[in-house]
């Protein structure tokens, strides 16, 4: 456990790192397969300015197991008592990558006076069921020999990914970091099943977000750990119109309330998205904090 400290949370222990000072506090909600310590790079920037939380969820980094995938139902209360018990006040802002983004919004749409603003970065969407471009079986059949060769070397080709993600994190903590992401890659898979067609109804039939500073990144890029398992050409074929879909999709979402905004990232994956652009990222964080105390000030 390189940094933080594990918190009692209904007979299991979840790990939690706090720092800074100042309020709303920023809370980082990982991405499926991803931890609180892979938004380090964030993290100390807004300790800067105000009080910042990673965490790891249940069942994921060093927190205790727990069998996956879960509802958000479960996931949001967990989060909701572990903060109440590291005295973690609201309100918050919640930074929410992918899989975390939707629990963030069904956070916000659960607790709606603990929450001052939203940063979601390619966060699902109940519309990408019916709105995803449909795959062609040529693209299948070429997906056999990345898969194949991936499977021969996947540790050394994923190290080599994560060696990247993480240059700049400190040398005692970016090991231990890529050890567990290595000998977890089933995890990654496992919680990824939390996408499924009954958490996207959770959240559809969860209400609306309330009225609060928002803003959703749209990543433009190709995801560097989508290219070991995906052939190059159906990266070409595919990415433009997966993008035109997001960025429609993402921009209703914004859109969805007053204070929403969307934008766009020309160069970032989307696992990569806060360390392919990071002063992007916490630009947004700014000015999303701006927003809120420009309210409460008025």
């Amino acid at each position: 456990m390189p940094i933080g400290r594990l918190y009692n949370v209904e007979e299991r222990r979840l790990l939690l790192e706090c720092s800074g000072t100042g309020s709303p506090t920023v809370v980082f909600l990982p991405a499926a397969g991803m931890i609180g310590l892979d938004y380090l790079n964030i993290h100390n920037k807004i300790s800067q300015r105000t009080t910042s939380v990673i965490y790891d969820r249940a069942g994921t980094g060093w927190s205790d197991r727990v069998k996956l995938p879960r509802n958000a139902l479960e996931v949001t209360d967990e989060l909701r008592e572990l903060l109440r018990i590291a005295d973690v006040p609201a309100p918050y802002l919640f930074v929410g990558h992918s899989l975390g983004g939707i629990y963030a919004r069904r956070y916000a749409q659960r607790f709606p006076d603990e929450v001052a603003g939203m940063l979601l970065l390619e966060p699902p969407h109940e519309d990408f069921l019916t709105n995803t471009p449909k795959l062609k079986k040529r693209h299948l059949f070429q997906q056999i020999f990345p898969i194949l060769r991936t499977l021969l070397t996947y540790k050394q080709t994923f190290r080599s990914l994560f060696d990247q993600m993480l240059a700049s994190w400190p040398d005692s903590i970016r090991e231990p970091l890529i050890k567990y992401h290595l000998r977890t890659l089933k995890k990654t898979i496992k919680e990824r099943k939390n996408l499924n067609s009954e958490l996207y109804k959770e959240v559809y039939e969860g209400g609306d977000i309330p009225d609060i500073p928002l803003i959703v990144f749209t990543a433009m890029g190709i995801d560097p750990f989508m290219t070991p398992i995906t052939s190059k050409s159906f990266l070409r074929d595919t990415i433009d119109p997966f993008n035109k879909v997001k960025n429609t999709i993402y921009t209703k979402l914004a859109k969805s309330i007053p204070r929403g905004e969307h934008r766009i990232l020309k160069t970032a994956g989307h696992t990569t998205i806060h360390t392919d652009c990071p002063d992007e990222v916490v630009e947004a964080a700014w000015d999303l904090l701006d927003s809120v105390d420009s309210t409460e000030s008025k």
